[in-house]
């Protein structure tokens, strides 16, 4: 497999500065994305968990590779990076099968992340996890495809008792495993995002940023970090509108929550645009 233009255009946007990846959780959303200009776009796990009534982790590989597959097919001049989740296998062997099916998709990316799914054991055990992040690195050198791989330690989010310790003893396995870019997600202050960015060891950064914390992508930008997503951030703001709005019509028969509700005047011309360009 050759590598096409979206993956070279993704790893040029990881060489130098910062910049902004959102995540669509439908077609219509990726594609109001692209026309807002942004340089790629990735997907969601949670958000298009979602939309299928699903918790996230929920949602099993086979219809997650068929989302991500239309997102591909939606804006196929953009780079997409693949939310895979954990690989949808725990052992190094399961990661690179399937690794191999999420390339197939024709995404310029993908990340695979060291959670489990499971209570009583959030991580996978440390030797294992640097091992499926290897298996997934040989996985796409067999493709020849240069897709870029991103390996997440996901010690913040599963509640670690010492998320940063860990989180950076993990970003430098991985790094070292053969990961392009590194993502420890959760990590709120320009400290603890600067601190992942040297465990790196000069391998591009990913912050996630979900919640309003303070920070320009100007300040982001200045801890080292080469690229910001936002997860299901812009999903839950969507769903946040809607749980509102179906709240006030059911327990008090108000309307009130259509307030400034114009989304179809830029909605409709833009897609009737978009669809025009595109035929």
């Amino acid at each position: 497999m050759a590598q096409s233009p979206q993956v070279e255009a993704f790893r040029k946007l990881h060489e130098a500065g910062c910049f902004v990846m959102p995540n669509p959780w439908d077609s219509g959303s990726a594609r109001w994305l692209r026309g807002q200009g942004f340089k790629a776009l990735a997907t969601t796990s949670a958000g298009y968990a979602f939309t299928q009534g699903r918790a996230d982790q929920d949602v099993p590989r086979d219809m997650m590779l068929a989302h991500i597959a239309e997102i591909v097919k939606t804006v196929p001049d953009l780079p997409v990076n693949a939310d895979f989740e954990n690989g949808y296998a725990d052992t190094p062997d399961g990661v690179a099968a399937n690794v191999k099916l999420c390339v197939a998709t024709g995404v310029a990316g993908l990340s695979i992340e060291d959670a489990t799914g499971r209570q009583d054991e959030p991580l996978y055990p440390f030797e294992l996890a640097v091992e499926r992040v290897k298996a997934a690195r040989r996985a796409i050198d067999e493709t020849g495809s240069g897709v870029v791989l991103t390996a997440r330690a996901e010690c913040f989010l599963t509640g670690h008792p010492e998320a940063l310790k860990e989180s950076v003893r993990r970003i430098e396995a991985y790094a070292a495993a053969g990961a392009d870019v590194l993502y420890a997600p959760g990590p709120k202050t320009p400290a603890d995002i600067g601190a992942v960015v040297k465990a790196a060891g000069g391998k591009p950064v990913n912050t996630l940023i979900y919640g309003d914390f303070g920070l320009s992508v100007a300040d982001i930008a200045a801890t080292g970090t080469r690229r910001i997503s936002i997860g299901g951030a812009l999903a839950r703001a969507a769903w946040s509108a809607f749980i509102e709005a179906t709240r006030l019509i059911a327990e008090e028969g108000s309307f009130r929550g259509f307030a400034g509700n114009g989304a179809s005047a830029p909605l409709n011309p833009f897609f009737t645009k978009d669809l025009a360009e595109r035929s």
